[in-house]
């Protein structure tokens, strides 16, 4: 079967920066939803009309993979607000109470940076403002059932990061 709109493809993958640098590697194959939520724009155009064996490279500018870094998605927040056990890196569905009541609350906030009286909180995807590569190579490719359409979404959205 040939990858179409609205079908599932089980992939792997390697993922580097420009430079070549590992970033993330898959090596058992995962389900993704094609035309649904799961994939980045790029991936889901790149994978049309290819079959189960297929291997391909992608070079994914940031405005096609993570968009640029925006520094009006980064905020200083009050230490007090979170728990004294927090670590840089851990991540927040919103923002706790007693923080910027402007900041969006569907985002995910990751902690960058921790002092003593305040903690930096960052909705940009980790990966924002970054080229990439993405070596991938399709496993299997078989249709969606009618409720994973629906629902637009394995849950394997590894290119989706949301709330």
């Amino acid at each position: 079967m040939r990858v179409t709109p609205q079908c599932v493809v089980a992939l792997t993958w390697t993922l580097k920066d420009t430079l070549g640098e590992v970033l993330d590697e898959l090596e058992d194959p995962v389900e993704f939803l094609v035309g649904g939520r799961d994939l980045l724009a790029k991936i889901d155009e790149a994978l049309q009309g290819h079959v189960a064996g297929d291997e391909m490279e992608l070079h994914l500018e940031p405005e096609h993979a993570f968009g640029e870094y925006d520094e009006q998605l980064v905020f200083l927040e009050p230490r007090q607000a979170f728990p004294a056990d927090l670590e840089a890196g851990v991540v927040f569905e919103g923002l706790p109470a007693g923080c910027s009541p402007e900041a969006p609350a569907d985002r995910m906030y990751f902690v960058s940076e921790i002092y003593p009286e305040h903690v930096v909180m960052d909705a940009n995807h980790p990966l924002a403002g970054m080229a990439l590569r993405l070596d991938l190579k399709i496993h299997h490719v078989r249709e969606a059932t009618v409720d994973e359409v629906g629902r637009g979404t394995l849950g394997a959205g590894f290119f989706r990061l949301q709330a």
